[in-house]
């Protein structure tokens, strides 16, 4: 619920941004490279009948979009691996797991006459894992799909360049494998930021 607020808090902050003129045409297209960070949610599920807790992660991010229609872009995002420590609230640090989110998003950009040129997407998340240690055992996460909603804005520093803040939530949730028994489901649910660069072509 926390995160959930503060997502509707940025996206109504996007929204105050919009104004009225051309953004993005039709055949567009743009590349973005930047730093992203994943937050999970405080509360990540019950694991081994303990509250289990998955600790920030950040990595290089990479974005594609093109413009399927005036204002409107079709999005993936890809990243290098995020690592992350995985603790239990009775075990402690129990280990790590590092992971790689690729989100495929549809995007309204707002027309606006300023520098500044805010959108919102909605899409679909794919979250596979990997690299799992424990010491308790043999680690494992299920793979995850869910959607992914978010709100960004550009500032333009030149016709086809801007800088990009931009904020997602990611419905991610993962059972949870310890010496072949299931124990459980990680519910991640993070928030990621992102800050990048980006090229229009």
């Amino acid at each position: 619920m926390k995160h959930t607020s503060r997502f509707v808090i940025a996206a109504c902050a996007v929204l105050a941004l919009a104004g009225g003129a051309a953004a993005q045409s039709k055949g567009d297209w743009t590349l973005g490279v930047g730093l992203g960070g994943v937050f999970p949610d405080s509360d990540n599920g019950t694991v081994a009948s303990q509250t289990a807790d998955v600790d920030d992660g950040y990595a290089l991010t990479i974005t594609g979009e093109y413009f399927f229609a005036d204002n409107w872009g079709i999005e993936l995002l890809a990243a290098t691996q995020f690592k992350h420590d995985v603790s239990l609230s009775t075990s402690g640090d129990i280990g790590s797991v590092k992971h790689l989110p690729p989100t495929l998003s549809v995007n309204y950009h707002f027309p606006t006459d300023s520098a500044w040129k805010p959108y919102l997407g909605i899409g679909v998340n794919y979250t596979t894992f990997s690299d799992e240690s424990s010491r308790l055992g043999d680690l494992e996460l299920d793979d995850s799909w869910g959607v992914a909603v978010q709100a960004g804005v550009d500032y333009a520093i030149s016709d086809r360049d801007a800088f990009r803040a931009n904020i997602r939530w990611i419905d991610i949730d993962s059972d949870v494998t310890l010496n072949g028994a299931n124990v459980g489901t990680a519910e991640i649910d993070p928030i990621v930021l992102n800050f990048a660069y980006v090229r229009r072509f």
